[in-house]
């Protein structure tokens, strides 16, 4: 049994195939006298490729954690991972079907490219072609001079640290708000909705009421 999320997205019906593709950056330069030499690099960038039914309707086999999503709730989705232009995470679960875990992948990736295809040979359900790339933050550095008492000048390296702007810690919610709707205005991130569910003990992010006090995390 595999189940695949974007961000914290469960995608209700598992792709057939995903193609795992680890670039090559090693380099070939040819010499004066015409032979060839190799120098050896870190392996690329990892990148991922697939394709998943986006149903219209709630099929029996699909999964659902928190109540039937309609399409325009995944195609919300892409197109926020592509516009907002920041990391996330890509989590691939494999399952024996005695429940026993064998592996997981869990890496940061970047949206590089997405299409929907609207099938009249699918119904009314649709079909997204989705290419994601692996993510490594770059790291700043910063140096340090430091004079020691032999007159000796040493010049160290310190790792710089990424600043991240602080989330409001509350929302009370107004009506016609949904969980998705407080994510996307207060967090910039609509998707979160069920990470928030799970911080306020909320067993159905469907269910809210004007009122209610929604904790967004600590400031």
């Amino acid at each position: 049994m595999y189940r695949v999320f974007l961000r914290s997205v469960l995608l209700p019906i598992t792709p057939q195939k995903i193609q795992m593709k680890i670039n090559n950056n090693n380099k070939t330069m040819e010499l004066i006298n015409g032979s060839e030499i190799n120098f050896l690099r870190a392996q690329g960038l990892t990148e991922f490729s697939f394709e998943f039914l986006i149903p219209h309707v709630q099929y029996p086999f699909a999964v659902y954690p928190d109540g039937f999503q309609p399409p325009e709730f995944y195609m919300e989705l892409l197109d926020t991972l592509k516009v907002e232009k920041k990391p996330f995470s890509f989590n691939i679960f494999r399952t024996m079907p005695n429940g026993k875990e064998l592996f997981e992948t869990d890496m940061l990736v970047s949206l590089e490219e997405y299409s929907v295809t609207d099938d009249a040979g699918e119904g009314f359900d649709l079909v997204a072609s989705v290419k994601l790339k692996q993510f490594q933050e770059l790291k700043t550095l910063e140096k340090a001079v430091e004079q020691q008492a032999d007159g000796v000048i040493v010049v160290s390296e310190k790792k710089g640290r990424p600043v991240s702007k602080a989330a409001p810690k509350t929302y009370t919610v107004k009506k016609g708000d949904s969980l998705w709707k407080i994510c996307k205005a207060q967090l910039g991130d609509g998707s979160k909705y069920g990470e928030i569910a799970k911080l306020n003990g909320i067993s159905n992010p469907n269910l809210i009421y004007p009122g209610q006090v929604i904790k967004l995390g600590t400031s």
